[in-house]
């Protein structure tokens, strides 16, 4: 199973299994990162930029994988749990810690961590302390990318302390939904009508 920095597992054999499409791919197909960031990687902007910013990954003629480019990231934005399907419930008005844990599956080179993009803790639920973004894992002379999934922060715990896996068949655990229903509950009783003969009285 792959592993953190740290040595704990991340849950899962093979983290592409579970990476979603690049972050910097457009809806036609092209590469964003090439066009917004040339000077990072020129080589790779030229390349794009003869073939018209094609993303050979994204397309259904190459043989090309998400694994092949430089400069894949994939970052999941469905704002609930992988694993037991937890959904997150937040209260903009407080500073409540979210249910919901950004968990990396696979991390960036050092290459990538001086792009200035996707710093794990931007727009994003905090991430725990094994996960640690912008670290080198290139020893092996592979390419190392940024693949994050959300995590409750029952079932973010329990993968990198145990063996839990990310394919687990689980249900919520009962703290977290106990959790989750306070919220609902109080999201409820701000939302409530109450007239005005029976806030101030006849």
């Amino acid at each position: 199973m792959e592993k953190t920095p740290r040595g704990t597992s991340v849950g899962v054999d093979d983290p592409y299994e579970f990476a979603g499409l690049c972050d910097h791919l457009t809806g036609e197909g092209r590469c964003r990162y090439a066009f917004d960031h040339y000077e990072h990687d020129p080589e790779f902007a030229r390349e794009r930029a003869e073939d018209d910013y094609t993303c050979p990954p994204a397309n259904p003629e190459s043989e090309a994988t998400w694994a092949d480019c430089p400069h894949f990231r994939s970052r999941k934005q469905d704002r609930e749990c992988v694993r037991c399907g937890l959904e997150e419930k937040l209260n903009e008005l407080t500073d409540e810690r979210p249910l919901l844990e950004e968990h990396h599956l696979s991390y960036r080179d050092t290459l990538e961590a001086t792009d200035g993009v996707g710093s794990g803790d931007e727009t994003t639920a905090t991430a725990a302390d094994d996960d640690e973004p912008a670290v080198d894992s290139g020893d092996d002379g592979e390419l190392s990318h940024e693949i994050t999934i959300y995590l409750c922060r029952w079932c973010h715990a329990k993968v990198h302390n145990s063996w839990a896996r990310i394919t687990d068949d689980v249900a919520p655990d009962p703290e977290a939904v106990a959790a989750l229903e306070e919220r609902r509950g109080r999201e409820l009783e701000e939302t409530g009508f109450e007239s005005a003969a029976d806030r101030y009285g006849e």
